[in-house]
């Protein structure tokens, strides 16, 4: 799992005028932080608006970002949800066969026990084809994955290698770095929490701000990775107030913003995601131009 080390980037779907998917402005995307020295892509995120993508969609997705990414970097693609049997389902059918690794978020919406989620990860790590990382992100799906369930599955399970962690609860980041199996990764979920937990002990990142700074952030991380924290300090210290502003109103309508203020994709959304406000939208044009 060492190709996982380092910055991953949650891509946004960049979406046309009529809502359909915009293609070329993903080939942009995907060039863009490639290019920019991200170590890896994920695809079908949170950020990507899947609960708004129809399931050829998420298909095709899948396909294109092999196809464009052409083995450039590891592709990790997202697959999770709050119906165990659809997942199985899913990672039985869906053609990862080039992916490097699964994401898949915690069982939302159902809220439940800690050994339900546990049971859920057991029975999606028997089937999938490729390791699992898992995802903890309780602002979103209701319910944190504690610490114990973490390393309960990190020690049983063989198929599951990593977790990106988002709970935003830094003694749990720590308990789980100090506990897990050696070859475990801990991956952060909160680009502003980032440096403060790679000084802790993870992995990596897996970024939404790197869709926009891909270079400055790539680089902050790998700083960090090598002790080098002047440098991470001063290149995080820049991308502070952004963080700040993309995250403010709605991720990925921040995200988006910044995109599109570098011409990359348009500010196109499904509902019930919206753009942010104009006065957002102008404080983050205004900041990109220090920047």
């Amino acid at each position: 799992m060492e190709q996982l080390k380092g910055t991953g980037v949650a891509l946004v779907t960049p979406f046309k005028a009529d809502e359909s998917i915009d293609w070329n402005a993903l080939e942009k995307l995907i060039n863009y932080v490639i290019d920019g020295g991200v170590n890896y892509v994920v695809s079908l995120g949170t950020t990507g608006e899947t609960p708004t993508l129809s399931a050829d969609e998420k298909l095709d997705l899948i396909k294109f970002t092999f196809e464009k990414v052409s083995k450039r970097v590891p592709v990790v693609i997202g697959i999770g949800g709050y119906d165990t049997r659809e997942v199985v389902k899913r990672l039985e059918t869906c053609p990862i066969d080039q992916a490097a690794a699964v994401l898949s978020v915690a069982p939302y919406y159902s809220k439940p026990t800690q050994e339900g989620i546990i049971q859920h990860y057991k029975a999606i790590a028997a089937v999938s084809p490729k390791p699992i990382i898992l995802y903890n992100v309780p602002g979103r799906t209701g319910r944190n994955m504690t610490a114990e369930t973490t390393l309960r599955l990190a020690h049983e399970v063989e198929n599951i290698v990593a977790m990106k962690e988002a709970s935003g609860d830094m003694l749990q980041c720590m308990q789980i770095i100090r506990d897990k199996p050696k070859d475990f990764l801990v991956i952060s979920g909160d680009d502003a929490l980032a440096l403060g937990q790679l000084a802790c002990g993870m992995d990596g990142v897996i970024s939404v701000a790197a869709n926009y700074f891909a270079t400055d952030f790539s680089s902050m991380v790998h700083a960090a990775l090598v002790n080098d924290f002047p440098s991470a300090r001063a290149l995080n210290n820049k991308m502070l107030e952004g963080f700040d502003m993309m995250f403010t109103e709605n991720n990925p309508a921040g995200i988006k913003a910044f995109l599109h203020h570098a011409g990359i994709v348009e500010n196109y959304f499904r509902l019930p995601v919206m753009p942010v406000t104009d006065q957002l939208y102008s404080r983050i044009g205004a900041y990109l131009k220090k920047y």
